[in-house]
């Protein structure tokens, strides 16, 4: 297949490729990228400004893609009641004390005007008022500057700006203006009917400086007059932001303000390609960038080419052939072996930049943080990197709000050659249409194209053993599994030695059971070919069968599973066989789903789980190429666990791999392995309707936090006083209570991030808890998730 060098891996032949899904060798490139009729989700938008949207880097399973900060806590603020009791409060007191000024009734009210004015302006004593005409106009400008002070201090008691901010200014525009309007109207009439005194003293303190003849122009008169109304009206402007306003209503005013600033104009953007330019591959910049302008890509081929790139980019022979490649074909360069471009349907949002994919979004609750409500909540191959466990009942969303998404965006990441994705559910099941993946392996169905490896694509004898037998007998408690390995090694090593291939399942089951014609030929065969080491081998498992303690008949019973008419097509080993082996996961980005007849064969599909499983976990930690991200993703990992699958998740986020498992109850796996699998796994997940035996043990992992807790304590009041005991007996008169007094305790306090009874019994339908790690260690705490957010 024609991947321009991007996508060939060292140890990787014909051999090792399920399919060739891919073009020929030679074939014309293929034709560039047809839109859909629609958008791959509702609502998504083009390539062009799908790749200049910003992306902010924020904490783990944030939805990143136009994520927006929300804006900072605001304290408990005071109630809308007291605030209006407060204005009034203000207002009347203000009122009060103006009344009082004007008709004299406060002492000593001109003694700090006289101390800074010529005495012969005022009558002698305390009281005396204005002798002379410039003593009227001083007090005339005392008493303006005394009422400013006056509606400052009462605005600043009665909160003014708290209400204005409360119930105007955030109820926007146009409200605001036209309230501010409104205000400045009436402060207009209040100051030309010489309600606040304003005009005089400004008229006065002009004259004061420029001298009384300036009034003998009227021009001049009617630009003061000009000034004051303007004057007036200016705060209100300002406070009702008309300009902005205007500005707007004109269509001048500018988008709002992006979250990064922007950078100078000759700055490329991202849908420009920069990194092509700044490595000098203008050519195949400018083609790339035409073809996203022009809709011939979309974000699969972006993820794509800039994987890679990305790879290519310390080997000057691949980036020569890449950039070959694009100015030949465009966005459909480097495509993917199947010569996909896309997936037939999408169900979820996905981000291929950064490889997210949503989930649904945090819930406005109190459990959450503050900064996380109502923002998206997504998951990526750095989180699955640690593994995810989900626990739900029948019902509760895992298969369709979790696991497909997951398998979608993995299945997308393959076709842009960042991941392989191994997707395991029933026969039947919503994992995805079989034309979104590479390889479908439908065990029992006659219709398959391929069979399944059982020893996982291993010539040793050994390590086919040891996974074979974690399959087989991994969940059998009181059976040693390497006592079970070494068995099948004493009959796997012999028979390969004489027939070049591991033993089928009628054959191995024959061995198994001690048949004395399989062992007797197979024992001839050894001595004919001169297979000494072998021939010790099978006289070695002859010498131990039928002892105590002997693993070999569990073993034959539970290979009896897979020895059924429903399955005589598959599991093959010899020349004609066709088999699907895990080691084409190592380096080829492929998408893999595996059937198994749940319904038809229960004991044998959970056999073959633990099996996959096993195999899994075995070849990811022996890749030698760990670029691609592999994850398996079991739909139902019923009785599926061991304590050495469990060990071998714990390795696989240092080796670039994770699974996701999803369970009805944590009752399914073995109880002592339940502290194991929550260790072992960074990411949990507990869906509604889980008990509170499941609850108890998500409580433990996720631990406890510090809150602060308020205790109010009511206290009898006993009065003394005559006259205070008649007024409490009015009033338990009146009310019927006693009149009591609060005694308010605060404390920190330490408590479950989640109970065991929040899970079970305040769960909303459609919500789940999730708690996260990504690989570089980095935690988010339990997060309620509508998932349908």
């Amino acid at each position: 297949m024609d991947t321009e060098g991007t996508y060939d891996a060292r140890g990787t032949g014909a051999d090792r490729v399920p399919r060739p899904a891919g073009p020929p060798h030679g074939a014309p490139p293929p034709p560039a990228y047809a839109p859909r009729p629609g958008p791959p989700t509702p609502g998504a938008p083009g390539v062009e400004e799908w790749l200049r949207t910003p992306r902010p880097v924020r904490e783990p399973g944030v939805w990143r893609y136009g994520h927006v900060p929300r804006p900072p806590e605001k304290p408990e603020g005071v109630s809308d009641r007291s605030l209006v009791v407060g204005v009034l409060i203000s207002v009347l007191c203000g009122l009060l004390l103006w009344s009082l000024w004007r008709n004299g009734y406060i002492p000593y009210r001109l003694v700090p005007l006289k101390l800074f004015t010529p005495g012969d302006w005022w009558y002698a004593g305390t009281f005396g008022g204005p002798r002379t005409i410039e003593g009227a106009d001083a007090l005339t400008v005392y008493e303006a500057v005394l009422f400013g002070l006056l509606v400052y201090g009462c605005g600043r008691l009665g909160n003014w700006s708290e209400i204005f901010r409360r119930h105007v200014a955030g109820r926007g525009q146009p409200f605001l203006a036209l309230a501010t309007a409104a205000g400045g109207a009436l402060a207009e009439l209040l100051v030309w009917k010489d309600a606040v005194p304003l005009v005089r003293p400004v008229l006065i303190l002009v004259a004061s400086v420029a001298g009384g003849e300036i009034y003998q122009s009227q021009a001049v008169v009617n630009v003061i007059y000009t000034l004051i109304a303007l004057g007036v009206l200016w705060p209100f402007a300002r406070l009702g932001r008309w300009g902005a306003l205007l500005a707007a209503r004109r269509g001048k005013a500018s988008a709002a303000a992006p979250e990064t600033p922007a950078g100078p104009p000759d700055t490329p953007t991202p849908d420009r390609w920069p990194e092509l330019r700044e490595a000098g591959r203008t050519d195949a910049a400018e083609a790339l960038t035409a073809a996203v302008r022009a809709g011939r890509m979309n974000d699969v081929d972006v993820a794509r080419l800039r994987h890679a790139w990305s790879v290519g980019r310390g080997n000057p022979e691949r980036l020569a052939a890449l950039e070959e490649a694009v100015l030949r074909a465009g966005g459909a360069a480097a495509l993917h072996p199947s010569g996909a471009r896309d997936l037939p349907r999408r169900t979820a949002l996905h981000d291929l930049l950064t490889g997210q994919v949503r989930i649904g979004g945090c819930a406005d609750d109190p459990h959450n943080p503050y900064a996380r409500r109502g923002s998206g909540v997504a998951l990526e191959p750095a989180l699955l990197g640690t593994s995810l466990l989900a626990v739900g009942p029948p019902g509760a969303g895992k298969s369709a709000r979790l696991v497909r998404p997951v398998v979608e965006s993995l299945a997308l990441q393959a076709l842009a050659g960042r991941a392989a994705v191994l997707a395991v559910g029933g026969a039947g099941g919503d994992l995805g249409p079989d034309d979104a993946f590479d390889v479908v392996v439908r065990i029992g169905d006659p219709s398959s194209a391929h069979d399944f490896d059982l020893y996982g694509g291993t010539t040793d004898p050994d390590e086919a053993a040891g996974v074979l037998a974690e399959g087989l007998v991994g969940d059998v408690t009181h059976l040693d599994s390497r006592r079970a390995a070494t068995v099948l090694a004493q009959l796997l090593g012999p028979y390969r030695a004489v027939h070049g291939h591991f033993p089928g399942v009628p054959a191995l089951r024959e061995l198994l059971d001690g048949d004395l014609g399989a062992t007797d030929a197979l024992r001839e065969a050894l001595a004919a070919g001169g297979h000494r080491a072998m021939l010790r081998e099978l006289e070695a498992r002859t010498r131990q069968r039928g002892g105590t303690g002997d693993p070999g008949p569990t073993l034959a019973d539970r290979i009896a599973l897979l020895d059924r008419p429903a399955f005589a097509p598959f599991f093959a080993t010899g020349p004609e066989a066709r088999p699907f082996s895990l080691r084409s996961l190592e380096h080829l980005p492929l998408r893999v789903r595996i059937d198994l007849p749940e319904r038809a064969h229960a004991e044998a599909s959970r056999l073959l789980t633990r099996l996959v499983l096993a195999q899994f976990t075995a070849v990811s930690a022996a890749r030698t190429d760990r670029s691609l991200f592999a994850c398996l993703v079991l739909d139902d990992a019923t009785h599926t666990l061991t304590a050495e699958t469990v060990r071998g998740v714990r390795r696989l986020r240092s080796v670039n791999a994770g699974v996701l498992l999803t369970l009805r109850t944590v009752d399914d796996v073995p109880e002592g392995l339940h502290t194991a699998l929550l260790g072992a796994v960074g990411c949990c997940m507990a869906f509604s309707g889980v008990t509170t035996w499941d609850g108890k043990r998500f409580a433990e992992v996720w631990g406890k936090e510090w809150v602060e807790t308020r205790e109010v304590a009511q206290h009898a009041v006993f009065a003394d006083q005559p006259f205070t005991r008649a007024l409490h007996g009015l009033r338990k008169l009146v009310t019927g209570k006693a009149v009591t007094r609060d005694a308010v305790t605060v404390r920190r306090v330490e408590r479950e991030r989640w109970s065991a009874s929040e899970l079970a019994y305040q769960l909303p339908a459609g919500h789940a808890v999730l708690s996260l790690t990504t690989v570089d260690g980095e935690h988010a705490p339990p997060l309620l998730v509508e998932l349908n957010g």
